[in-house]
């Protein structure tokens, strides 16, 4: 009797143990393994080339992230073109080379960049990666730059620190990005007032009179150019929206037949305090006019622009 009390117990204990290691194996197979900076390093230069900001902003941390999220697109696109030294998307592809070290390329019709992470050397919750950077098409490295990459551990996960001594700090960077993006839209937006006022006075010329809305300018589909599409302007400036600007036409008077048919332009921040802070308001004598109105329309009031 003892003897098979003795052996139940012996049999319970390792029935436990057993099903204590299937649980604990089952645990550990579940776990994911740590995130390797090289591989993050790599993602975040593949979502750059792409400019593809949702992959980008998992390489971020927290904070970062949510400064990043809160740029403006254009502001976007200019930082991930920094990181891989192009001016406009391209494919990205990667490749390991016999010594693990990966290498990223970023293919345009008319340069490839290519970029070879190093070794992360590991400190803590830091990883440093040196990077290279250089045309693939140059034999001579003439045009290699070389940085390093800082990363730092947030939540378990490789996450994007610096570019070389520049810390990545995007709530501080992203006012200063905003002004230097609201200068040149509003360049542009005065530059795009005259543009439209050529296109208009271009269309005058061809159909003796002026186009009912902005979008006939625009190109022309396929076959001759129509007084609905005459092909004065592009797409997106056609559509009234461009460069961070909305653009609006009123005809003057109800005749808007012939030589006397005047009218107004005006351009207007999409995001005012953003993407702009001036309204730009040409009256219907030509004469432009510019001020802050908080993202309201302009007008003739304002004060006239040189």
């Amino acid at each position: 009797m003892r003897l098979q009390i003795v052996l139940r117990r012996t049999l319970a204990f390792f029935l436990f143990v057993m099903i204590f290691q299937s649980a604990a194996m089952r645990c550990f197979a579940q776990t994911p393994p740590a995130s390797d900076p090289a591989a993050i390093l790599r993602d975040v230069l593949m979502a750059a080339c792409a400019q593809n900001s949702p992959d980008f902003t998992r390489s971020l941390t927290v904070r970062n992230a949510e400064a990043f999220s809160r740029l403006t697109p254009a502001a976007r696109n200019t930082l991930l073109k920094r990181f891989v030294l192009l001016d406009k998307a391209g494919t990205p592809n990667s490749q390991t080379n016999a010594s693990g070290e990966l290498t990223v390329l970023c293919v345009t019709p008319e340069v490839t960049t290519q970029m070879q992470i190093g070794k992360p050397e590991l400190r803590d919750n830091l990883a440093y990666l040196p990077l290279e950077l250089k045309d693939a098409a140059d034999p001579t490295d003439t045009s290699a730059r070389r940085v390093t990459m800082g990363m730092v551990r947030e939540s378990g996960q490789w996450k994007l620190l610096s570019l070389g001594l520049l810390f990545l700090d995007l709530p501080s960077l992203s006012e200063e990005w905003d002004r230097a993006e609201i200068a040149t839209n509003e360049s542009l937006a005065i530059s795009h007032l005259k543009e439209l006022a050529e296109a208009i006075e271009k269309y005058r010329t061809t159909y003796t009179r002026v186009p009912d809305t902005l979008s006939a300018l625009g190109p022309a589909p396929k076959g001759a150019a129509k007084s609905e599409k005459a092909g004065l302007l592009g797409e997106e400036l056609a559509s009234g929206r461009k460069d961070g600007y909305a653009f609006r036409m009123v005809i003057v008077g109800a005749n808007v037949s012939g030589a006397p048919a005047k009218y107004e332009l005006a351009a207007i921040p999409l995001d005012y305090g953003r993407t702009g802070l001036r309204s730009f308001f040409r009256d219907s004598n030509g004469v432009l006019h510019g001020a802050d109105r908080q993202g309201a329309v302009g007008s003739a009031m304002d004060p006239k622009l040189e």
